[in-house]
């Protein structure tokens, strides 16, 4: 496996260069992956399939859910492309490399761990920042147009909020100066993580259901339909942050309130 790995990366830096890879290909990249995770929830949602899992009774229309696929496109190609064109030269200066060998596996799990942390620390306070009065009115209000989140509203916001929050992303591979390669597996799960978060479906093989420290989806879709003053969830992809500072109290009360309604059900059938 490694050696096909290996492989198909000296093809693409014999026939790329660094730039071309780190920028382009990122961007195609990123949207390969954003499109094709996130396309699926929209025909889930109309078609009505596997809706006892579906979080929300609510559907989004059709205008809606092509309103939202507009603007991403408009966001990513004036706002995503241009900011990691410009971020190369960080990115080199900070070390990163695309050349053979490939780093080990312990190198890239300790990084991509590294980022995630980090990125879930830096996300928490700057969501926090977007849910005050004035930010949540002229920027933030954007993202929670979609009371019903579904996987491609995950990328939905104002330009101003791409930038802020995209810098929780990308401050950790700008501080370790990773391998591409590894650059490019920390974008991916990133990616797939935040569009499951907003998918809208709570399924039984859902990362929450054996992680205890995952949001996922149920998690984040109590943040897109309470108001704003009141919804709390902030953290992108663990939960701790959350309980640390008691900003996920509702949450919590209403998972409890509905585990007690189910023990009573259970009481009345037996």
């Amino acid at each position: 496996m490694a050696s096909i790995i290996e492989s198909g990366w000296l093809y693409l830096i014999t026939h790329f260069s660094d730039f071309q890879l780190a920028s382009m290909g990122s961007f195609f990249l990123h949207e390969s992956v954003f499109f094709l995770s996130g396309l699926p929830f929209i025909y889930l949602e109309r078609a009505g399939f596997l809706s006892k899992y579906k979080i929300q009774t609510k559907n989004n229309s059709s205008a809606a859910q092509e309103k939202c696929i507009t603007r991403l496109l408009l966001y990513h190609i004036s706002v995503n492309l241009p900011l990691m064109i410009l971020s190369y030269p960080v990115f080199k200066l900070m070390g990163m490399k695309s050349s053979l060998p490939l780093p080990s596996w312990k190198v890239v799990l300790s990084q991509i761990i590294f980022y995630f942390i980090l990125e879930d620390f830096v996300f928490y306070w700057g969501h926090r920042i977007l849910h005050t009065k004035w930010l949540y009115k002229h920027v933030h209000s954007i993202h929670h147009e979609y009371a019903t989140p579904f996987g491609l509203t995950s990328e939905y916001a104002h330009p101003a909020e791409i930038l802020f929050l995209g810098f929780a992303t990308i401050v950790g591979p700008a501080i370790t100066g990773p391998h591409l390669i590894t650059l490019w597996l920390w974008m991916v799960l990133r990616v797939l993580e935040t569009v499951e978060a907003h998918c809208g479906y709570h399924f039984p093989w859902s990362l929450s259901n054996f992680l205890p420290l995952y949001g996922g989806a149920d998690f984040h879709d109590y943040h897109h339909r309470l108001l704003y003053t009141k919804s709390g969830n902030y953290s992108s992809t663990f939960v701790y942050m959350d309980w640390i500072f008691g900003t996920d109290k509702g949450y919590r009360k209403l998972k409890a309130l509905k585990y007690i309604g189910v023990e009573e059900d259970d009481n009345k059938q037996t």
